[in-house]
């Protein structure tokens, strides 16, 4: 068996995922696993776990999605072999995060674990007043497009309506360390549950960090 997640627009009505389902099943396919990733204007954006009996079988399940009138897929991709459960994966990268023992140790850990359960290419902490890359994993952006983004992101319009910039890359501040944490993919945007987890990931970084900063440093706590 194979496990893809495939994304999709459908009607926010009663019924519209029911259909979606029937689709799937016709199609071989078996849902294991629901996210709601947003809602807005009408239409909801759900990231749907289905277990099929292989890959040859994805031109199949995607005909008999887009079949269901007003559903559209937005993505579509294969698990590599390990478990799908977003909840989990956030947790588990929050309890490493939270027991790394290290400046360096932490950093690393939120670039990596953070990436792959934020469904990232690339993830990087960097400081914002002069640049300087702290962490990164993935093919990443040069360190000054970094920075100009972040900025840019700060001063937009968009801010005041809880965006962050392009839809496939989002960021989040970690104001108590003068860094951020930002992580992009290709072609695929942030929805606001996902960018809810990036803030939510970036507070718990935050506060370890100083913690970490005072335990090595006791002589500058008041």
């Amino acid at each position: 068996m194979e496990t893809c997640i495939v994304r999709v627009w459908l009607p926010d009505r009663p019924g519209a995922l029911g259909e979606v389902a029937t689709s799937i099943g016709d199609a071989g396919g078996e849902i294991v696993g629901i996210d709601i990733l947003e809602r807005s204007a009408g239409r909801a954006i759900d990231e749907l776990a289905v277990q099929i009996a292989d890959v040859l079988a994805i031109p199949a399940l995607v005909g008999r999605i887009r079949s269901v009138p007003g559903v559209d897929i937005e993505d579509l991709r294969v698990l590599d072999g390990r478990t799908h459960d977003p909840r989990a994966d956030v947790l588990e990268t929050a309890a490493v995060i939270v027991g790394a023992r290290d400046r360096a140790a932490l950093l690393e850990s939120v670039v990596t674990h953070g990436r792959r359960v934020l469904g990232g290419e690339w993830a990087a902490v960097l400081r914002l007043d002069d640049g300087e890359l702290l962490a990164g994993d993935g093919d990443l952006p040069l360190p000054r497009w970094l920075v100009a983004f972040v900025e840019g992101s700060r001063t937009s319009a968009r801010v005041s309506r809880g965006e962050t910039g392009p839809d496939d890359v989002v960021w989040a501040p970690l104001p108590g360390t003068g860094t951020a944490l930002v992580v992009g993919r290709t072609g695929a945007p942030f929805r606001a549950r996902e960018r809810r987890q990036v803030s939510a990931l970036a507070r718990i970084v935050d506060t370890r960090l100083i913690d970490l900063s005072r335990r090595l440093h006791p002589s500058n706590q008041e």
